[in-house]
């Protein structure tokens, strides 16, 4: 069992070869998962070799969401799967860049600290990563600290980052830390078998830098034979048994079973010298599982935004759908619809009119922005269910404010600076800000929902607290207006008085949010809102289809009788 007192944290390192993108977030989200469910307190952070200080800068078609933790940090997207996998809150501290590594001891220097010494990558930007790989796990709050190095072993970037691995490994000791490296073994179909090269130039090169990984994980596509994973571990100095099977799942919250399976969690333990008697317990996770891949029903969303040729752009808005599907049992398979393409009515009306649910993506910037107001519109009049959030409840208030309210030219000032009608306005602190990078109205904020609405429905009660990414808000100066006119504003920063959440009157389920309550979705807390959402597209097409099937049965019985 975990140590009681001042925890003495052990260090697990995930680094990856070969190519990106094989999982190391997913790899390093499943163990985190074992060694949680065996009783451990663990958390994970992410070093990304890029100079960013942090991807809040990035399009999202170079790095994929931006997700934000409570703090504010601006961050990787893997933070997304640490906190869906173990249901629990990251922070600024669990992303780190060569960006703000740089940027750290270039303010040390500037102010006199290295006193006079020339500043170098090593020792100085290597103690500086150290310091940082240190920082959760001295808090004394974690067994176990995993730490998942971006990029592959080889780039130029990574250098300082494994070479601070090796350190940390010679002054840790010998079972305070752990190298787990994933590497691809592909399948030639010409040749019919799988190809070790590859795990072992990958494995020769981490050694390269002095840094000898302790288990090695091997993406693959088909099971790893026993003679395969012996000549791995021949080849690359590790004993059999450290070579985990990486199969592809159907679904990545199959991982932590399949990891289980192979005994990762059992093999991480013993090598860190981590007595724990205690089995995994992943009943509720199975529980998930069996219900995520036995729908039984399922319905079709839109998800209109302006990046959906990379769905990474949207990832926690999709897992979010996974974890809402599963909670209602019903498979949600979301339709990606450029709001490009909806600027034409008659189209937009071909595109949404067989949905049973339209979400309207975040976003910034004015392209398909008319295309997004064209959704909201089409929606709204057929009583579609609909969730908009932060840009896509903006133009759900813009859609509004024109087309019932009758403010012809209504827009954000986002968009249309000298608008006649500024119904979402950027707010007056964000208007002396020139630096674009972590200025945003960032992290959580409380919210205040008035009662017997549809949002207090949702949430069960009146004090919640969502995370931000913005700069311009609704409009409070037209709060009362839009109350008239049946778009009702339901949550109010209780602080600020800022609008949080609207919704309209006389509509099944329409619901705009400026928060983004995609951060807050877990396996094992699905948000509330998705939750409803979904529940309230299930219905929606559940009467959809009755009344599709009275139609066709008054239809046949119409139908006059042959006449001998």
């Amino acid at each position: 069992m975990a140590a009681t007192g001042t925890k003495s944290a052990k260090y697990i390192f995930v680094t990856g070869g070969v190519t990106s993108s094989l999982g190391k977030g997913i790899i390093a989200s499943s163990l985190a998962k074992l060694l949680q469910s065996r009783g451990l307190t663990v958390t994970i952070q992410k070093f990304d070799p890029y100079i960013n200080i942090d991807p809040g800068t990035l399009n999202p078609y170079e790095h994929g969401e931006c997700y934000v933790t409570d703090d504010g940090a601006e961050t990787d997207l893997d933070l997304g799967h640490y906190e869906r996998f173990l249901n629990r809150p990251t922070s600024q501290a669990n992303n780190i860049t060569t960006g703000r590594i740089y940027n750290n001891v270039i303010t040390r220097e500037r102010r006199g600290d290295f006193l006079g010494k020339t500043v170098q990558v090593v020792p100085h930007i290597t103690d500086e990563i150290k310091r940082n790989i240190r920082l959760l796990g001295d808090t004394g709050e974690y067994d176990v600290v995993i730490t998942e190095i971006g990029g592959c072993v080889g780039d130029i970037e990574s250098l300082p980052f494994i070479e601070a691995v090796r350190q940390l490994k010679f002054e840790l000791g010998e079972n305070d830390t752990l190298v787990i490296h994933l590497t691809l073994v592909p399948y030639l179909q010409s040749a019919g078998e799988l190809k070790t090269k590859p795990t072992q130039h990958s494995v020769r090169m981490l050694l390269e830098t002095g840094v000898q990984p302790d288990i090695i994980v091997c993406r693959t596509e088909h099971p790893l034979p026993m003679d395969i994973r012996r000549k791995i571990a021949l080849f690359c100095n590790v004993q059999v048994n450290s070579v985990i099977e990486a199969i592809d799942a159907e679904t990545i919250y199959d991982v932590p079973l399949l990891m289980r399976k192979e005994k990762l969690d059992q093999r991480a333990l013993y090598m860190l010298d981590l007595y724990n008697d205690q089995d995994a317990d992943l009943d509720a996770w199975k529980d998930f599982l069996g219900r995520l891949k036995n729908p039984t029903d399922t319905i079709r969303i839109g998800l209109v935004g302006k990046y959906v040729e990379l769905k990474d752009a949207y990832k926690s808005i999709a897992e979010s759908f996974i974890h809402a599907g599963a909670q209602n049992e019903c498979k949600v398979q979301l339709e990606w619809i450029q709001s490009e393409t909806l600027v034409d009515e008659h189209h937009c009306a071909d595109v949404l009119r067989h949905l049973d649910g339209v979400l309207v993506a975040p976003g910034f910037g004015e392209r398909g922005i008319e295309g997004k107001i064209n959704a909201v519109r089409y929606v709204r009049e057929h009583n579609i269910p609909f969730l908009g959030i932060c840009l896509g409840m903006q133009m759900a208030v813009i859609e509004y404010a024109r087309n019932v309210m009758g403010l012809e030219g209504a827009h954000s000032t986002e968009m249309e600076p000298h608008t006649s009608h500024p119904v979402i306005n950027m707010m007056e602190e964000q208007k002396k800000v020139t630096d674009k990078g972590g200025t945003m109205r960032l992290g959580a904020y409380p919210c205040k929902i008035k009662r017997d609405t549809l949002a207090h429905r949702i949430y069960g009660k009146t004090q919640i607290s969502e995370r931000h990414r913005h700069r311009y808000e609704f409009n409070s100066d037209y709060i009362d207006q839009f109350e008239r006119a049946g778009l009702r504003p339901t949550g109010i920063n209780p602080e600020t008085g800022l609008v949080e959440i609207v919704e309209m009157n006389n509509h099944p389920w329409f619901v705009g949010v400026q928060f983004h309550p995609e951060l807050k979705s877990t396996v094992m807390n699905p948000h509330p809102l998705f939750v409803g959402f979904v529940r309230a597209s299930l219905t929606y097409a559940q009467q959809k289809r009755s009344s599709e099937t009275a139609s066709s049965v008054d239809a046949e019985v119409s139908v006059p009788a042959a006449v001998d």
